[in-house]
C-alpha cells in the first residue's frame, strides 16, 4: 500500500515537472509580415502572394511551441481560405473557396493571423500572431467578346461632299480589365467600299459620292478587343447618298464689260451664296483683280513723268536722267526701248551696258548734295532672281559740292537694294543703307523713291515707306576720283583691278566693273538735288487709277469687315450671315478714273473660306474665275482750226511785238460717248471745259517752221513768257520749232498759242513764212491734226531771195484760189509796173 502511494506521488511530481518544462517552451508568439499583396486569375484558385506567406516562431525548434498549426482569415464573406503547407517552416497558402469573378469584384481586402501548436498535441496554451493585411486583386481573363450596341447602323450623306465623320459605330465588352474590356479597333469586312473606319469607330468617306450611282451603300463592320477577341456578331452599316444642292456662288457672269468713263461698276450685282441650309459660323471672301500685265502694273496717269511730277506737287528741279534720244540728249541712243501700253518710255538694260550722263547735263549740287531725291520705275530681271550673286548698279554718282565731292551708289543685289553714301570723299567714311524687299526680285514693275536728308534716308516702294534693315560703316574704300560723274546701269572703276584666276595673277584696266551692270527695265529715272519730296507726293506718283473699292457701307451687316490693300488690287470681306454677306458682295465695285484707260482683259478671282461650328461636314465653296474687259475707249479728237493765211504790213513784222501766227486758233476736244464729270482724269483747271463738256488736258504743243530754218540773226518767235510760267508751262525755242510743254487745258493752250508772234529785223529780206502747229496729250498717246498757216506781206515789198528768184508770171494766181502745198517759203515779189502782188496775197490791199 505504501509502495503504491509512493508510485502515485512520483507520477504526480513528474507531471508537475513536465508542466513547468512545457510552459517554459512556448514563450513567443508567431511572427509574420504586416502586409501582403496577392493576385489570382479568374480561372485559378491559388493566390500568388508577395511576399510569400510564412509565419515564424522563436520557440522553434521545440515541438508544438515552435510549429505553426494554422492561419485564420478575418472578414465576413471573404471568398478565401488559408492553409498551412509546412508546420515546421510556417509556410502557408491562400486559396479561393470557389470561382472568383473579376466582373463581380475586382479587389478583396482582409486580415490574416497565424497561431502555433501550443504546448502539446491538444494545442493547449496556443499563441497567436498579430493580424496582417492581405490585398488580393482578381486578374481578368478575356472571357467576353465585344458586342455591338445595334445590329444595323444607318446614316445619310450629301453627294459631292467629303465628311470627316459620317457616323460612329460602337461595341462594348463585359470584361473588367482595361485590356480586355476595351475595343481596340474596328474593321470594315466588305471589300472595295469608299469608306474607312478608325479605331474609335468613326466612319468617313474616301471620295465624294454621287447620287446618280448607288443610292444605298451597305457594308459589314466588326470589332476587336485589346485581347484580339473578335465580336461574336458583326454589325451592318447602311449609308444613303442624297442628291442635293452644291454650295456655290450663283448669279454672276464670267465676262464683265467696263465702258471707259462710266464711273463705278458693280462686279457682282446679282450674286448670292448658296449654303444648302447648312449652319455657317464665318465667311471670308477675297476678290482679286490682276493688272500686272497692264503697263507698269495698273492704269496710271498717262502723262509724262515730268508732267506727272508737276501735277503731284513735286518740288521743281528734277532732271530726267533717261530722256528720249535727241540731238541734245543722245546718251540713251544705244539703249533698247520697249513699247508700252501707256506711251511711257521704258529702257532695257541687258546686263552688259550702261550710260554716262554728260557733265553738262548733271544737276547743280551747290550746297544741297546731302539732300536729294531719286525716283524711278524698275522691273528687275536680275541674274538669278533671289539667288543673284552679283551686285547690280542702278546709279553711280559723284557730285561736286562747293569744292568738295560727295559720292553715292544705288544698287540691287538679289532681293536687296542698297544705298552707299559718301558725304565727303576726303575725310568721311562711306555709310551703307540696306533694305531687304521681295519687290526687288519678284519680276514685276515697282515704283521706287529714295529721299536723302543726310543722315536720314527714306525709301518708298509703291508708295509705302520702308526702314533700312541694316545701316553700317562700309569701312575704308578707295574713293573715286574728284570728278563729277554720273552713270546709269553700271559704275566705273578708277583703279586697276587685280585678282587670281586659276592660280595666275590677272590685271584688268579701269572701267565699268564686270558683274555690276543692271539687268532690267527702267523708266522715269529722275534726280533732284535739294528739297526732298513728301509722302503725299510720292503716293501720288505711284497711285493707281483703277482698282477695287467698296463705298456702300450702309449695306454692311452687323459685324462685317472690309479690307482693301494699298494697290486696290485685292478686297476682302468677312462676315457670318450668308444673306448679309451676299448683299455686301453685290456692292464691290471696279473703278477706272482715267478718261481714256488702257483697254484689255483684267482677270478676276473670287476665293471663299467658310468655317463651321465644327469641322464635320463644313462647306467647301469653289473659287470663281472670270475676267473684266475694259473696252477700247473712243479716241479723243483734238482738232486745231484757224485761218490758213494772214497778211500784215511790213511795219508789223518789224515792230517790237511782231505778227501773231495763230490769232484766231481754236482747239476743240470731242469723244463719241458721255463721261461722268466727277470721275474724269485729273486736270489743273476743271472749270474750263470744251464746248461739248469733255475735259481735255493737253500736254504739249509744237510750232514748226515749214521750209528753211529761221535765221536767228534777224528772225524770231516769241510769246508772253511770264504768262506761260505762271500757268506751269515750259518753253523750248530753236531755229526749227517752238515747243510748249506742261499739262494744261485747251483754254490755256489757246491763249498761249494765240500770243505767239513772228518778228523780223528791219534790214532783213522779207518773204512769206509758213508754220504748222500740232498738240498732243497723255505723253503723245493722242495727237491732234496739223494746222498750217501762212504769213504774207502787204504793200508790195521787194522781197528777194536768190535761191527762190523766178519770173514773176510763175507766181501770179487768183487771190481766191486755195493755197498751194506748204512745202517751202513762198517768195512775195511786187511788179512795179503792173501793181500786181506776187505770191499769196489777200484780196484787199
Amino acid at each position: 500500500m505504501i509502495r503504491g502511494d509512493l508510485y502515485l506521488g512520483v507520477l504526480l511530481i513528474s507531471a508537475l515537472l513536465h508542466s513547468v518544462t512545457c510552459n517554459k517552451g512556448n514563450k513567443h508568439k508567431p511572427w509574420m509580415e504586416a502586409q501582403y499583396q496577392g493576385i489570382i486569375m479568374e480561372n485559378d484558385n491559388t493566390v500568388l502572394l508577395n511576399p510569400p506567406l510564412f509565419a515564424l516562431d522563436k520557440d522553434s525548434p521545440l515541438r508544438y511551441a515552435g510549429e505553426i498549426c494554422g492561419f485564420r482569415i478575418h472578414g465576413s464573406g471573404t471568398p478565401f481560405e488559408a492553409v498551412v503547407l509546412d508546420r515546421t517552416t510556417g509556410e502557408g497558402l491562400i486559396r479561393a473557396k470557389g470561382p472568383v469573378d473579376c466582373e463581380a469584384q475586382r479587389e478583396h481586402t482582409f486580415t490574416i493571423q497565424a497561431h502555433d501548436c501550443g504546448e502539446g498535441p491538444d494545442g493547449s496554451n496556443s499563441k497567436k500572431s498579430h493580424k496582417a493585411t492581405v490585398h488580393v486583386r482578381v486578374n481578368d481573363v478575356n472571357e467576353f467578346a465585344p458586342v455591338f450596341g445595334e445590329r444595323v447602323f444607318r446614316a445619310s450623306v450629301t453627294e459631292g461632299r467629303m465628311y470627316e465623320r459620317v457616323l460612329r459605330v460602337q461595341a462594348w465588352d463585359q470584361d473588367c480589365s482595361p485590356q480586355y474590356s476595351q475595343v481596340c479597333f474596328y474593321q470594315i469586312l466588305t471589300p472595295n467600299v469608299p469608306f474607312t473606319i478608325d479605331n474609335d469607330g468613326y466612319i468617313k468617306n474616301t471620295q465624294p459620292l454621287q447620287a446618280n450611282g448607288e443610292r444605298l451603300i451597305r457594308f459589314t463592320v466588326t470589332a476587336y478587343d485589346c485581347g484580339k477577341k473578335r465580336a461574336v456578331e458583326d454589325a451592318e452599316v447602311e449609308i444613303q447618298v442624297k442628291p442635293t444642292c452644291k454650295p456655290s456662288w450663283r448669279g454672276w457672269n464670267k465676262r464683265i464689260e467696263y465702258v471707259p468713263g462710266t464711273g463705278n461698276l458693280a462686279l457682282f450685282p446679282s450674286i448670292h451664296l448658296e449654303t444648302c441650309e447648312e449652319p455657317v459660323w464665318s465667311i471670308q471672301a477675297t476678290i482679286e483683280i490682276q493688272t500686272s500685265h497692264v503697263a507698269k502694273g495698273c492704269d496710271r496717269d498717262n502723262y509724262s513723268e515730268k508732267s506727272l511730277r508737276k501735277l503731284c506737287g513735286a518740288a521743281p528741279g528734277d532732271v530726267d536722267l533717261l530722256p528720249p534720244s535727241s540731238t541734245g540728249y543722245n546718251w540713251t541712243r544705244g539703249l533698247p526701248v520697249q513699247e508700252t501700253q501707256d506711251s511711257s518710255l521704258v529702257f532695257w538694260f541687258n546686263g552688259s551696258q550702261s550710260v554716262e550722263i554728260p557733265p553738262a547735263r548733271l544737276p547743280a549740287g551747290g550746297s544741297a548734295a546731302d539732300h536729294l531725291t531719286l525716283s524711278f520705275w524698275l522691273k528687275h530681271a536680275g541674274g538669278g532672281g533671289k539667288s543673284g550673286k552679283d551686285e547690280e548698279v542702278l546709279l553711280c554718282n559723284t557730285v561736286q559740292n562747293e569744292g568738295s565731292f560727295s559720292h553715292y551708289t544705288l544698287a540691287v543685289h538679289g532681293c536687296r537694294i542698297s544705298f552707299l553714301y559718301w558725304s565727303l570723299l576726303d575725310s568721311a567714311r562711306p555709310v551703307k543703307f540696306l533694305w531687304k524687299l521681295e519687290q526687288v526680285c519678284d519680276g514685276e514693275w515697282h515704283h521706287y523713291a529714295l529721299s536723302l536728308a543726310f543722315p536720314t534716308v527714306s525709301l518708298y516702294v509703291d508708295g509705302v515707306t520702308y526702314d533700312p534693315a541694316l545701316i553700317h560703316d562700309n569701312g575704308a574704300l578707295p574713293p573715286p576720283k574728284r570728278q563729277a560723274r554720273l552713270m546709269i546701269g553700271g559704275c566705273w572703276a578708277d583703279e586697276k583691278l587685280s585678282g587670281k584666276s586659276n592660280g595666275n595673277e590677272t590685271t584688268r584696266a579701269a572701267g565699268a566693273v564686270t558683274g555690276r551692270f543692271l539687268r532690267g527695265y527702267v523708266s522715269g529715272f529722275a534726280l533732284r538735288l535739294g528739297s526732298v519730296d513728301s509722302r503725299e507726293v510720292i503716293e501720288c506718283l505711284y497711285s493707281c487709277k483703277e482698282g477695287l473699292q467698296y463705298t456702300d457701307f450702309d449695306s454692311l451687316g452687323k459685324g462685317m469687315k472690309v479690307h482693301v490693300n494699298p494697290a486696290q488690287s485685292q478686297l476682302t470681306l468677312e462676315g457670318d450671315d450668308p444673306t448679309s454677306f451676299s448683299r455686301a458682295l453685290q456692292h464691290v465695285e471696279y473703278l477706272n478714273s482715267l478718261q481714256f484707260p488702257t483697254p484689255g482683259v483684267r482677270p478676276l478671282k473670287l476665293q471663299t473660306i467658310v468655317r463651321c461650328l465644327s469641322d464635320e461636314g463644313c462647306l467647301s465653296v469653289p473659287d470663281l474665275e472670270g475676267y473684266l474687259v475694259v473696252l477700247q475707249p473712243d479716241a479723243p479728237q483734238v482738232l486745231l482750226s484757224g485761218s490758213p493765211r494772214s497778211a500784215h504790213p511790213i511795219s508789223d513784222f518789224q515792230g517790237p511785238l511782231g505778227v501773231p501766227i495763230f490769232p484766231d486758233l481754236r482747239i476743240t476736244c470731242s469723244v463719241s460717248h458721255s463721261l461722268t464729270p466727277n470721275k474724269l482724269e485729273r486736270a489743273p483747271r476743271a472749270d474750263l471745259q470744251s464746248t461739248d463738256g469733255i475735259e481735255c488736258a493737253l500736254e504739249r504743243c509744237e510750232v514748226g517752221v515749214v521750209g528753211e530754218d529761221l535765221n536767228l540773226e534777224y528772225e524770231s518767235l516769241s510769246l508772253d513768257m511770264s504768262s506761260a510760267w505762271q500757268r506751269g508751262l515750259e518753253t523750248e525755242n530753236s531755229s526749227r520749232s517752238f515747243r510748249i510743254t506742261g499739262v494744261q487745258n485747251v483754254a490755256v493752250y489757246e491763249d498761249i498759242l494765240r500770243s505767239l508772234t513772228y518778228r523780223t529785223g528791219v534790214r532783213a529780206a522779207l518773204y512769206a513764212r509758213k508754220f504748222h502747229v500740232s498738240c498732243s496729250e497723255m505723253n503723245g498717246r493722242y495727237v491732234s491734226n496739223q494746222l498750217y498757216t501762212e504769213l504774207d506781206v502787204l504793200h508790195g515789198i521787194h522781197a528777194v531771195s536768190p535761191s527762190h528768184l523766178l519770173s514773176g508770171q510763175q507766181f501770179v494766181h487768183n487771190v481766191h484760189q486755195a493755197p498751194v502745198a506748204l512745202s517751202s517759203h513762198t517768195l512775195t515779189t511786187a511788179n512795179r509796173n503792173s501793181g500786181t502782188y506776187i505770191g499769196s496775197m489777200p484780196e484787199r490791199v
